[in-house]
């Protein structure tokens, strides 16, 4: 018998891992974001497709890059000013192999079909942890609200949904919210679709509770990703309170974050927008979250304003959070704002847990450097999957024509965040330490592949 090597296993598996990423990038040049997810995901499953000659076979690695469909189309518009205004609209309907294509819409200058790719592949893995049966997708369009009316964003939003509308349906595709599009561009773009189909039905999700919303759904994303920390520290035998914890953004995520965090004892530190970083080393309690509220989601304002209205915090124009000592760390802002000097900083600094509430904040060198220390580090697409998973309920509660209580839904959230960590725990432990980014990847491919092979060759 012929004995083979870990290290001639490793390499075989690192050049398929070379081959197939040369092969992608020359299919999809340009698409930095998609490139990144694509081989973090990869490494982790190669050896998985290695040794199960069905996925090798149905090619399903292969298949699984190559987006469904990719739709984009015009969205033209007329300000408060009465001009044309032209943006680009997308949709990325990844795969549909467990349920319809669930996703988020981004409104934000910097959207592409390259950046929407990388968020509806890694949407198809953080779906598929969350064992709720929803496919992969994503969309939006380089609209940016900010500083626009009411008015103007609801033109646009009717103008996307009026081209979007011919793609999407409650057993098709069920878009939800992202960067830039909240409760209220979440009602106008169903105001909208139901205008044009007639139809009063779950083809959104993060609607207002008035009209066929869950609760808790603005909470879920930033309170899962504390209720994962809390999981990885109790692997410990830790909890979040009496932690130090940093959060980056000022948006849903990370108040709700903030919220959670302070309601389990823990002290935040900062908070952030793209202008740069507020350090309150009294605590963003909250009383003073409550302001933040205001100023984010009413007033539109900017968090230097913090700095302003509470005059022991220092503001930091153009930094990120993570030069701040802290305990915990919630990256929750926007992909890639964790970079290799950002988390040896971090790690230099004491903190020894990072849940992130972004999708892929971490740079691949920021997470090298994360597992090299061997802190609990909770990757996105197991982290953050509270905001899908609640999106989920109210899939079903609408189905149904139904409603849950808010102590419900938190009740059910509570359980898919410990089934999550559980998965990743069980596919990620390596001796005494648990890598939760082979553990989500693994976990959440699987279920995929095999619905893949099931189905046949389509």
């Amino acid at each position: 018998m012929t004995i083979v090597s870990n290290s001639v296993k490793h390499s075989a598996v690192d050049s398929r891992v070379d081959s197939f990423m040369e092969a992608l990038v020359g299919q999809f040049p340009g698409e930095r974001e998609f490139h990144q997810a694509v081989q973090e995901v990869v490494k982790s499953v190669m050896p998985v497709v290695l040794d199960n000659a069905a996925y090798l076979k149905a090619k399903v690695l292969e298949r699984l890059v190559v987006p469904d469909r990719v739709i984009s189309f015009r969205v033209v518009w007329v300000d408060d000013a009465g001009d044309v205004q032209v943006n680009r609209g997308y949709r990325i309907q990844m795969s549909s192999l467990i349920g319809p294509y669930k996703g988020g819409l981004r409104f934000h200058p910097s959207v592409t079909a390259g950046l929407l790719k990388f968020l509806a592949f890694e949407q198809v893995f953080k779906n598929s942890l969350t064992t709720l049966p929803m496919g992969g997708g994503k969309g939006g369009a380089d609209f940016d609200p900010k500083g626009r009316s009411d008015a103007e964003v609801m033109r646009f939003c009717q103008a996307f949904m009026s081209e979007l509308f011919h793609h999407i349906g409650p057993d098709i595709d069920v878009p939800a919210g992202d960067i830039g599009v909240g409760g209220r561009e979440v009602g106008y773009l169903f105001g909208q679709y139901r205008k044009l189909t007639k139809r009063f039905n779950g083809v959104l999700t993060g609607k207002g509770v008035n009209f066929g919303g869950s609760q808790l759904r603005p909470e879920a994303t930033g309170y899962g990703a504390v209720y994962f920390a809390s999981e990885m520290l109790a692997m410990r035998g830790e909890s979040v309170e009496g932690k130090t914890a940093t959060v980056s953004g000022s948006g849903n995520v990370a108040i709700y974050t903030v919220e959670k965090l302070n309601a389990l004892g823990a002290k935040v530190l900062t908070l952030s927008d793209s202008g740069g970083t507020i350090v309150d080393m009294d605590g963003i309690d909250p009383e003073k979250l409550e302001w933040v509220k205001d100023l984010k989601t009413v007033r539109y304002g900017r968090i230097s304003e913090y700095a302003q209205r509470y005059p022991n915090a220092e503001y930091l124009p153009g930094e990120r959070p993570w030069r701040v000592p802290c305990d915990l760390a919630f990256p929750s802002a926007t992909q890639n704002e964790i970079e290799a000097c950002d988390a040896e900083t971090l790690v230099n600094n004491g903190c020894y847990c990072v849940s992130e509430g972004a999708n892929m904040p971490s740079t691949p060198e920021a997470v090298d450097v994360f597992q090299a220390a061997r802190i609990l580090y909770g990757p996105g697409k197991a982290a953050n999957a509270g905001g899908v998973a609640v999106s989920g309920l109210e899939m079903t509660q609408n189905a149904g024509c139904m409603r849950r209580s808010r102590d419900e839904v938190d009740t059910q959230l509570q359980r898919i965040m410990k089934s999550i960590h559980e998965n990743c725990v069980r596919y990620g432990r390596e001796n005494d330490y648990v890598d939760y980014v082979r553990g989500a990847n693994i976990a959440g491919f699987t279920k995929v592949a095999d619905a893949m092979v099931q189905q046949g060759y389509i």
